[in-house]
Protein backbone atom coordinates (compact mmCIF):
# COMPACT_ATOMS: atom_id res chain seq x y z
CA UNK A 1 0.00 0.00 0.00
CA UNK A 2 1.35 3.23 -0.94
CA UNK A 3 2.36 5.50 2.08
CA UNK A 4 0.55 9.01 2.18
CA UNK A 5 2.13 12.24 1.48
CA UNK A 6 3.90 14.31 3.95
CA UNK A 7 4.29 17.95 4.34
CA UNK A 8 7.47 19.87 3.50
CA UNK A 9 7.18 22.89 5.79
CA UNK A 10 10.67 25.11 4.34
CA UNK A 11 10.90 28.02 7.06
CA UNK A 12 13.26 30.58 7.96
CA UNK A 13 14.25 34.15 8.72
CA UNK A 14 13.80 36.29 5.39
CA UNK A 15 16.31 36.73 2.88
CA UNK A 16 17.48 33.30 3.20
CA UNK A 17 16.55 31.69 0.34
CA UNK A 18 13.54 29.91 1.32
CA UNK A 19 11.61 29.93 -2.09
CA UNK A 20 15.12 28.90 -4.28
CA UNK A 21 14.93 26.06 -2.11
CA UNK A 22 11.26 24.80 -2.14
CA UNK A 23 11.33 25.48 -6.35
CA UNK A 24 14.70 23.25 -5.87
CA UNK A 25 12.75 20.23 -4.06
CA UNK A 26 10.06 20.21 -5.93
CA UNK A 27 11.88 19.99 -9.28
CA UNK A 28 13.83 16.79 -7.89
CA UNK A 29 10.16 15.61 -6.35
CA UNK A 30 8.87 16.03 -10.31
CA UNK A 31 11.71 14.14 -11.47
CA UNK A 32 10.23 10.93 -9.52
CA UNK A 33 6.23 11.45 -10.85
CA UNK A 34 5.13 13.80 -8.28
CA UNK A 35 3.17 17.35 -8.84
CA UNK A 36 3.91 19.45 -5.91
CA UNK A 37 2.25 23.07 -4.64
CA UNK A 38 3.92 25.24 -2.61
CA UNK A 39 1.65 27.10 0.05
CA UNK A 40 2.94 30.69 1.31
CA UNK A 41 2.55 30.82 4.99
CA UNK A 42 3.78 34.57 4.67
CA UNK A 43 1.32 36.66 6.12
CA UNK A 44 1.85 39.78 4.08
CA UNK A 45 2.64 38.25 0.52
CA UNK A 46 -1.25 37.32 0.37
CA UNK A 47 -2.04 41.25 -0.53
CA UNK A 48 -2.12 41.97 -4.16
CA UNK A 49 -0.17 45.23 -4.59
CA UNK A 50 3.13 44.76 -2.45
CA UNK A 51 4.87 42.00 -4.51
CA UNK A 52 8.31 43.65 -4.24
CA UNK A 53 8.34 44.54 -0.77
CA UNK A 54 7.40 41.09 0.50
CA UNK A 55 9.43 39.57 -2.03
CA UNK A 56 6.77 37.53 -3.22
CA UNK A 57 7.65 34.90 -5.53
CA UNK A 58 8.25 35.91 -8.99
CA UNK A 59 5.93 35.32 -12.35
CA UNK A 60 9.04 33.06 -13.41
CA UNK A 61 9.57 31.27 -9.87
CA UNK A 62 5.70 30.51 -10.16
CA UNK A 63 5.96 28.96 -13.49
CA UNK A 64 8.85 26.70 -12.25
CA UNK A 65 6.14 25.91 -9.23
CA UNK A 66 2.56 26.33 -8.55
CA UNK A 67 2.32 29.04 -5.01
CA UNK A 68 -1.28 29.22 -3.37
CA UNK A 69 -2.16 32.00 -0.77
CA UNK A 70 -0.38 34.19 -2.80
CA UNK A 71 -1.88 37.80 -3.75
CA UNK A 72 -5.19 37.27 -2.38
CA UNK A 73 -6.21 39.76 -0.91
CA UNK A 74 -7.13 43.25 -1.40
CA UNK A 75 -4.31 45.93 -0.04
CA UNK A 76 -7.50 47.55 1.98
CA UNK A 77 -8.32 44.25 3.03
CA UNK A 78 -7.93 43.13 7.21
CA UNK A 79 -6.87 39.58 7.88
CA UNK A 80 -6.52 37.35 10.67
CA UNK A 81 -4.91 34.04 11.83
CA UNK A 82 -8.06 32.37 11.99
CA UNK A 83 -9.23 33.57 8.92
CA UNK A 84 -5.78 32.44 7.59
CA UNK A 85 -6.00 29.12 9.28
CA UNK A 86 -9.19 28.10 7.55
CA UNK A 87 -7.54 28.84 4.03
CA UNK A 88 -4.34 27.46 4.98
CA UNK A 89 -6.25 23.75 6.08
CA UNK A 90 -8.43 24.22 3.10
CA UNK A 91 -5.66 24.45 0.24
CA UNK A 92 -3.18 21.31 2.27
CA UNK A 93 -6.25 19.27 2.59
CA UNK A 94 -7.36 19.79 -1.05
CA UNK A 95 -3.75 19.20 -2.45
CA UNK A 96 -3.36 16.12 -0.04
CA UNK A 97 -6.64 14.69 -1.33
CA UNK A 98 -5.22 14.95 -4.81
CA UNK A 99 -2.11 12.90 -4.21
CA UNK A 100 -0.12 16.65 -4.09
CA UNK A 101 2.57 17.16 -2.02
CA UNK A 102 2.25 20.94 -0.13
CA UNK A 103 5.44 22.59 0.77
CA UNK A 104 4.87 24.95 3.19
CA UNK A 105 6.81 28.25 2.56
CA UNK A 106 7.07 31.31 5.34
CA UNK A 107 8.92 32.56 7.93
CA UNK A 108 5.75 34.08 10.24
CA UNK A 109 5.57 31.87 13.31
CA UNK A 110 2.13 32.72 14.03
CA UNK A 111 0.99 31.99 10.65
CA UNK A 112 3.16 28.50 10.33
CA UNK A 113 1.36 26.97 12.90
CA UNK A 114 -2.33 28.48 11.59
CA UNK A 115 -1.12 26.45 8.56
CA UNK A 116 0.03 23.54 9.99
CA UNK A 117 -1.68 23.11 13.31
CA UNK A 118 -5.13 24.18 15.41
CA UNK A 119 -5.09 27.51 16.63
CA UNK A 120 -6.65 28.23 20.11
CA UNK A 121 -8.18 31.40 19.18
CA UNK A 122 -8.90 33.93 21.95
CA UNK A 123 -13.16 35.03 21.63
CA UNK A 124 -13.69 38.36 19.20
CA UNK A 125 -13.58 41.59 20.82
CA UNK A 126 -16.17 44.00 20.51
CA UNK A 127 -16.14 45.59 16.99
CA UNK A 128 -16.68 49.11 18.99
CA UNK A 129 -13.07 48.45 20.57
CA UNK A 130 -11.89 47.13 17.43
CA UNK A 131 -12.70 50.28 15.43
CA UNK A 132 -11.95 52.75 18.49
CA UNK A 133 -8.30 51.32 18.73
CA UNK A 134 -8.16 51.28 14.55
CA UNK A 135 -8.58 54.79 14.60
CA UNK A 136 -6.00 55.17 17.20
CA UNK A 137 -3.15 53.47 14.94
CA UNK A 138 -4.07 55.27 11.94
CA UNK A 139 -3.96 59.02 14.16
CA UNK A 140 -1.16 58.48 16.52
CA UNK A 141 0.78 55.65 14.91
CA UNK A 142 2.14 52.41 16.35
CA UNK A 143 5.19 53.78 18.62
CA UNK A 144 2.46 55.83 20.53
CA UNK A 145 0.55 52.82 21.29
CA UNK A 146 2.96 50.68 22.23
CA UNK A 147 3.60 53.24 25.09
CA UNK A 148 0.45 53.09 26.47
CA UNK A 149 1.08 49.23 26.26
CA UNK A 150 4.35 49.34 27.70
CA UNK A 151 2.51 51.38 30.60
CA UNK A 152 -0.30 49.10 30.79
CA UNK A 153 1.01 45.34 30.17
CA UNK A 154 5.26 45.69 29.72
CA UNK A 155 5.61 41.74 30.12
CA UNK A 156 3.29 42.03 26.54
CA UNK A 157 5.00 44.96 25.06
CA UNK A 158 8.29 43.53 25.53
CA UNK A 159 7.62 41.34 23.13
CA UNK A 160 6.18 43.58 20.69
CA UNK A 161 8.10 45.62 18.33
CA UNK A 162 6.51 49.40 19.14
CA UNK A 163 6.34 49.08 15.08
CA UNK A 164 4.08 46.37 14.64
CA UNK A 165 0.80 47.66 14.88
CA UNK A 166 -1.26 45.25 14.27
CA UNK A 167 -0.28 43.64 17.22
CA UNK A 168 -0.11 46.50 19.28
CA UNK A 169 -3.31 47.21 18.78
CA UNK A 170 -4.73 43.57 19.33
CA UNK A 171 -3.19 43.60 22.39
CA UNK A 172 -4.60 46.63 23.44
CA UNK A 173 -7.93 45.48 22.43
CA UNK A 174 -7.75 42.44 24.50
CA UNK A 175 -6.78 44.52 27.45
CA UNK A 176 -9.58 47.23 26.47
CA UNK A 177 -11.98 43.80 26.87
CA UNK A 178 -10.95 42.38 30.13
CA UNK A 179 -8.92 39.76 28.50
CA UNK A 180 -5.08 39.15 29.40
CA UNK A 181 -2.83 39.76 26.24
CA UNK A 182 0.35 37.88 27.56
CA UNK A 183 -0.38 34.49 26.73
CA UNK A 184 -0.85 35.44 22.70
CA UNK A 185 2.54 37.12 22.32
CA UNK A 186 4.80 34.12 24.27
CA UNK A 187 6.27 31.66 22.02
CA UNK A 188 3.83 28.91 22.61
CA UNK A 189 1.21 30.84 21.00
CA UNK A 190 3.66 30.24 17.88
CA UNK A 191 3.98 26.85 18.14
CA UNK A 192 3.13 23.46 18.72
CA UNK A 193 4.84 20.16 18.44
CA UNK A 194 0.77 18.90 17.54
CA UNK A 195 0.60 19.48 14.07
CA UNK A 196 -2.63 18.15 12.04
CA UNK A 197 -0.80 16.05 9.74
CA UNK A 198 3.01 14.34 9.06
CA UNK A 199 5.07 16.76 8.33
CA UNK A 200 9.05 17.24 7.89
CA UNK A 201 10.30 20.66 9.41
CA UNK A 202 13.01 22.38 8.09
CA UNK A 203 13.89 25.52 9.66
CA UNK A 204 17.16 27.06 7.49
CA UNK A 205 19.65 28.89 9.24
CA UNK A 206 22.46 30.81 7.90
CA UNK A 207 25.64 32.12 9.44
CA UNK A 208 24.96 35.72 10.43
CA UNK A 209 27.15 38.27 8.64
CA UNK A 210 26.58 35.93 5.17
CA UNK A 211 22.99 36.70 6.20
CA UNK A 212 22.82 40.39 6.38
CA UNK A 213 24.80 40.86 3.03
CA UNK A 214 22.17 39.13 1.53
CA UNK A 215 19.68 41.17 3.34
CA UNK A 216 21.56 43.81 2.17
CA UNK A 217 21.74 43.35 -1.37
CA UNK A 218 17.91 41.53 -0.91
CA UNK A 219 16.86 45.59 0.08
CA UNK A 220 18.84 46.95 -2.60
CA UNK A 221 17.50 45.31 -5.19
CA UNK A 222 13.88 45.60 -4.05
CA UNK A 223 14.84 49.18 -4.09
CA UNK A 224 16.16 48.90 -7.43
CA UNK A 225 12.87 46.92 -9.14
CA UNK A 226 10.48 50.05 -7.39
CA UNK A 227 9.41 49.15 -4.01
CA UNK A 228 9.29 52.69 -2.91
CA UNK A 229 7.25 53.66 -5.81
CA UNK A 230 5.22 50.20 -4.77
CA UNK A 231 4.75 51.41 -1.25
CA UNK A 232 3.68 55.11 -2.07
CA UNK A 233 0.91 53.57 -4.51
CA UNK A 234 -0.24 51.12 -1.67
CA UNK A 235 -0.68 54.34 1.12
CA UNK A 236 -2.31 55.85 -1.82
CA UNK A 237 -4.70 53.45 -2.48
CA UNK A 238 -6.11 53.05 1.28
CA UNK A 239 -3.44 49.92 2.46
CA UNK A 240 -4.62 48.46 5.63
CA UNK A 241 -3.11 48.17 8.91
CA UNK A 242 -2.30 44.77 8.25
CA UNK A 243 -0.64 45.44 5.04
CA UNK A 244 1.22 48.15 6.04
CA UNK A 245 3.10 46.11 8.57
CA UNK A 246 5.27 44.80 5.36
CA UNK A 247 8.63 45.25 6.57
CA UNK A 248 9.64 48.63 5.22
CA UNK A 249 6.64 50.10 4.31
CA UNK A 250 6.48 53.04 6.80
CA UNK A 251 10.75 53.28 6.38
CA UNK A 252 9.95 53.52 2.28
CA UNK A 253 7.25 56.18 2.84
CA UNK A 254 9.59 57.91 4.97
CA UNK A 255 12.37 57.49 1.89
CA UNK A 256 14.71 55.76 4.67
CA UNK A 257 16.56 52.73 3.37
CA UNK A 258 18.88 52.52 5.81
CA UNK A 259 16.16 51.72 8.57
CA UNK A 260 14.27 49.76 6.61
CA UNK A 261 17.95 47.74 6.25
CA UNK A 262 18.31 47.98 10.03
CA UNK A 263 14.48 46.49 10.87
CA UNK A 264 14.98 43.71 8.27
CA UNK A 265 18.16 42.86 9.82
CA UNK A 266 16.61 42.76 13.40
CA UNK A 267 13.47 40.79 12.30
CA UNK A 268 15.93 37.99 10.81
CA UNK A 269 17.80 37.99 14.02
CA UNK A 270 14.35 37.12 15.82
CA UNK A 271 12.96 34.47 13.58
CA UNK A 272 16.39 32.88 14.26
CA UNK A 273 16.12 32.95 17.71
CA UNK A 274 12.40 31.65 17.69
CA UNK A 275 13.40 29.34 15.38
CA UNK A 276 16.37 27.64 17.61
CA UNK A 277 13.32 26.86 20.01
CA UNK A 278 10.66 25.15 17.80
CA UNK A 279 10.20 21.31 18.79
CA UNK A 280 11.05 18.50 16.48
CA UNK A 281 12.77 21.08 13.55
CA UNK A 282 15.63 19.69 11.35
CA UNK A 283 17.87 22.66 11.05
CA UNK A 284 20.06 23.14 7.85
CA UNK A 285 22.63 25.46 7.35
CA UNK A 286 22.40 26.88 4.02
CA UNK A 287 25.82 28.93 4.04
CA UNK A 288 27.62 28.44 1.01
CA UNK A 289 25.47 25.91 -0.07
CA UNK A 290 23.18 25.73 -3.14
CA UNK A 291 19.25 25.40 -3.27
CA UNK A 292 19.82 22.55 -5.39
CA UNK A 293 22.33 20.76 -2.51
CA UNK A 294 19.48 21.89 0.53
CA UNK A 295 17.04 20.35 -1.98
CA UNK A 296 18.81 16.91 -1.63
CA UNK A 297 19.18 16.99 2.01
CA UNK A 298 15.98 17.80 2.33
CA UNK A 299 14.69 14.72 0.14
CA UNK A 300 16.79 12.50 1.27
CA UNK A 301 15.16 13.30 4.64
CA UNK A 302 11.92 12.34 3.25
CA UNK A 303 12.64 8.71 2.00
Amino acid sequence: MKRPLSIVAIFGPTGIGKTAVAIALAERLRAEGEDPVAVSVDALQRYRGLEILTGAPSAAERARLEHRLVGTLPLSATSSAGEFATAAHAEIDALLGQGRRPIVVGGTGLYLRAALAELDLRPPVDPQIRERRRAQLEQLGAPALHHELAVKAPRTAAAIRPQDGQRVTRALELLDAGQNPTPGTDDSRLWTAALRRPTLLAGLTMERQALNARIEARVDAMIAAGAEQEVRAAAAAGASPGARQALGFQQLLDGDVEAMKTQTRRYAKRQMTWMRKLEGVRTIDVTDRTPEEVAGELRAALA
